[in-house]
C-alpha cells in the first residue's frame, strides 16, 4: 500500500501514523530508537506490506501489470489503491479527505524533530503538491506516476501504467474494495497485537 492507505490504517494516534508514513527508510532494528508510538507505526508498516504482497487479491491486480513493467508492477498497484482509497474516501472515513490530510501535514510539521531526514526532505513536496489529495483523481495519479518515472530515469516506464488504470479500472476498483475490507481488519488486531508486545 501506499502512503494514504497506510496513515489510514495507523488508527488516530498521530505518532502512529508519523511512525507508519515514515517506514519505508528505517531498517532492521533501527525502528528502536524512536519514540514507541512511532516503533508501533513501524512495526506495523511492515506487517501491511508482508499482508499485501501475499495477498490473491493483491497478486491478481498486480499480475495484469506484471508483463509491461516487471518488479515495478507492485509499486504501481500501491498506487492505484490509494487512489481508489481515495476516490471512495466517505466509504471508510466521516472525515473530509481535504480535512483529514491538512490535520496530517500539520502533526507532520507539529512533530518535526522526530522525523527522519528522508521524510523532511520529502514532506515539503509532498504539501505544496498536495499529494495525498491529488490521489483522488486520474490526473492527479498520472502526475505521481510520472515523478516516480523520473526518479527511475524512465526505466520504470510507470507513467504509460495510467493506460491499464483506465483500462481495467472496474476490476481494479472491485479487487480494491474486498482486499481493503481484509487489510483494515488485519492492521486493526495488528497494532492491537504491536501494542500488547512493546508494553511487555
Amino acid at each position: 500500500m501506499n502512503f494514504l492507505a497506510h496513515i489510514y490504517l495507523s488508527g488516530d494516534d498521530d505518532l502512529i501514523k508519523i511512525g507508519n508514513f515514515m517506514a519505508d527508510g528505517i531498517r532492521g532494528n533501527d525502528y528502536r530508537n524512536f519514540n514507541p508510538d512511532i516503533q508501533k507505526g513501524i512495526l506495523l508498516h511492515r506487517a501491511i506490506d508482508t499482508f499485501t504482497d501475499a495477498h490473491p487479491i493483491f497478486r491478481k491486480s498486480k499480475h495484469r501489470l506484471h508483463e509491461p513493467y516487471g518488479h515495478y508492477s507492485g509499486v504501481i498497484m500501491d498506487v492505484f489503491y490509494d487512489h481508489f482509497l481515495a476516490k471512495n474516501w466517505e466509504r471508510y472515513s466521516d472525515t473530509p479527505l481535504e480535512a483529514y490530510v491538512a490535520a496530517f501535514y500539520t502533526s507532520l510539521q507539529d512533530h518535526y524533530d522526530l522525523l527522519t531526514d528522508k521524510t523532511k526532505g520529502l514532506m515539503p513536496y509532498m504539501i505544496e503538491r498536495n499529494w495525498l489529495v491529488s490521489y483522488a483523481s486520474i490526473d492527479g495519479i498520472a502526475t505521481i506516476l510520472f515523478q516516480m518515472d523520473q526518479r527511475t530515469k524512465n526505466r520504470s516506464r510507470m507513467q504509460y501504467s495510467v493506460q491499464e488504470l483506465q483500462e481495467y479500472y472496474i476490476n481494479f476498483e472491485i479487487e480494491f474494495s474486498l482486499f481493503f475490507d481484509e487489510l483494515r481488519e488485519f492492521a486493526a488486531n495488528k497494532l492491537t497485537e504491536i501494542t500488547h508486545d512493546l508494553s511487555n
